[in-house]
């Protein structure tokens, strides 16, 4: 090797040495940052309700409390629809056929006194204020169960919703992250990212299983229904530039 190739190592081995030094190349590349999390809330009346009725039929013929059972159902579903809740709008969520035995029996030789036959409907409710009439409108059909009411807010209203909590929410970081800028020397710059997250809790009312004969005696006076209000909620985490 010649002399005049030893400048040309030298070299080589300088930026080698000044590569694997530690924190150079972090210190001139890697962003100065805040980091700061917000949440913001408000309460809304939901815009749509859920109802599950259920009609209970018993026999000691399973076919005849499957019939009756299927009537019933029948009379209810074209009761809701002639008062304007579409079929779309109804779903079945259960169907059971249970046999009831004679307890008086011996344990391996019971008897089955009759079969109980149940069918669950979920009918949703796009008129918030009529929930109350199309449980009478269930009942007076044939339905002898109420299972449960549950109010929630409609995607319309859930996006209108979260568009205004998203911005204080915003708002909020950007302030918690001025303030810490401020208290520390620093400059806000920019905006490095911002991740969103959020959700609404619906209000659900579980109901004990109700007679009939509890239903008919109430007959007479139209079921109050009182959706109260749901949280709607929206949380930002935003990380803003720092110079």
């Amino acid at each position: 090797m010649s002399r005049s190739q030893y400048p040309f190592i030298a070299v080589l081995l300088l930026v080698g040495v000044a590569l694997l030094t530690p924190g150079v190349y972090a210190s001139e590349n890697s962003d100065r940052v805040i980091t700061t999390t917000a949440m913001a809330e408000t309460m809304v009346t939901p815009d749509r309700a859920q109802v599950t009725v259920s009609v209970q039929t018993e026999n000691a013929d399973v076919k005849v409390a499957q019939a009756e059972n299927a009537r019933k159902m029948d009379e209810i579903t074209r009761a809701l629809e002639s008062s304007g809740i579409a079929r779309i709008d109804m779903k079945t969520t259960g169907y059971s056929i249970y046999p009831v035995y004679d307890d008086s029996g011996s344990l391996f030789r019971q008897k089955v006194r009759y079969y109980r036959v149940t069918n669950s409907l979920q009918v949703t409710v796009r008129d918030v204020s009529r929930t109350g009439e199309a449980i009478d409108i269930a009942v007076g059909a044939g339905a002898n169960q109420v299972d449960s009411i549950i109010f929630m807010v409609s995607e319309d209203l859930e996006v209108a919703t979260r568009a205004d909590v998203l911005t204080k929410a915003v708002r909020k970081a950007r302030s918690d992250a001025d303030v810490v800028a401020g208290a520390s020397g620093v400059t806000i710059t920019g905006i490095k990212e911002i991740s969103v997250g959020g959700y609404y809790s619906p209000v659900l009312y579980e109901n004990t299983r109700v007679g009939a004969a509890d239903m008919k005696t109430q007959a007479a006076i139209p079921t109050p229904i009182e959706p109260g209000q749901v949280k709607i909620t929206a949380q930002v985490t935003a990380t803003y530039l720092i110079g």
